[in-house]
């Protein structure tokens, strides 16, 4: 199945897309279960366990009602968690990417964190700080996101607690990241988190084997495999939630392959005007300006 925020007009809901059509879900509950819910987007959806419901919607049904369904190309896709309660990512998670910095692959994933309230979606403007920073980098990312709660979960059973998965552009200030020996601010300026365009659940999406590749005004600048990452999602959720409690909507974004432009001789870093697209294969493609 495949999942989205929409919007339309000035309404935002999470959609489920079937065919050529997104049905708004939380339409679809107040016609089948004659619950009214008030979805902003995906977030309030997972919190309120909708998905324990969605074997019972008649999804043909719904797709003929126009109160419900609306064509595929009218909706807006907007980021599909519009405010993570928490974004996890993952630094040096691929061994191409050690390998091009001449760093040897980490024992144990190495975890930080990006501000939950700088995220945007299909098509929205990435903004850089002229004046604070100018050494803007890009990175294509596999993204996890949480559907059931969990706190020192085994990697055994970590994947159950996925939702689906999405893409994420963890955009970086890197003149900002080195200078201040952390990497919380440099990766947390506002629009530095596109994610999209959708969800694609666990059965109908491999993580453990899926191409990834990012391209600036054509160009392919990463171009990659799942395959070489060092700690796999499991992995990853087991570990972090070593640490602290998985709540439904955390986002973890499971670290870029190589290719990135710091490290291309000379580097080469996003300007006004270029148009990133950062792909998946099984997912889609998230593009976005950058001005």
């Amino acid at each position: 199945m495949r999942f989205c925020t929409y919007q339309l007009g000035h309404r935002t809901a999470p959609g489920l897309i079937h065919d050529r059509f997104v049905i708004d879900l939380e339409r679809a509950y107040l016609r089948t279960f004659k619950r009214p819910v008030r979805w902003r987007d995906l977030l309030d959806f997972l919190q309120d366990d909708g998905p324990s419901r969605l074997p019972e919607l008649d999804l043909a049904a719904l797709t003929n009602d126009r109160t419900v369904a609306l064509p595929r190309h009218e909706a807006r896709l907007r980021a599909p968690i519009l405010r993570p309660p928490k974004i996890v990512c993952v630094g040096l998670n691929y061994r191409a990417h050690a390998a091009e910095q001449n760093l040897e692959t980490p024992k144990s994933p190495m975890l930080f964190a990006k501000a939950p309230n700088i995220v945007v979606g299909q098509g929205d403007d990435i903004r850089i700080p002229y004046g604070v920073s100018e050494q803007v980098d890009y990175e294509c990312e596999l993204a996890a996101v949480v559907g059931t709660p969990g706190y020192r979960i085994d990697r055994e059973s970590a994947l159950k607690h996925v939702f689906g998965y999405t893409i994420v552009n963890d955009v970086t200030a890197r003149d900002i990241q080195r200078g201040d020996k952390q990497w919380f601010r440099g990766k947390s300026f506002d629009t530095f988190c596109p994610m999209g365009p959708e969800i694609v659940t666990p059965d109908a999406f491999d993580p453990s084997r899926a191409p990834l590749s990012l391209k600036v005004n054509g160009e392919v600048r990463q171009n990659s495999n799942t395959a070489d990452l060092i700690f796999d999602v499991a992995a990853l959720i087991a570990h972090a939630s070593g640490a602290f409690p998985l709540e439904a909507g955390d986002v973890i974004s499971t670290g870029t392959p190589s290719g990135v432009g710091m490290f291309m001789n000379p580097p080469r870093w996003l300007k006004k005007g270029d148009r990133i697209e950062a792909t998946i294969e099984g997912i889609g493609t998230l593009y976005n300006p950058v001005v």
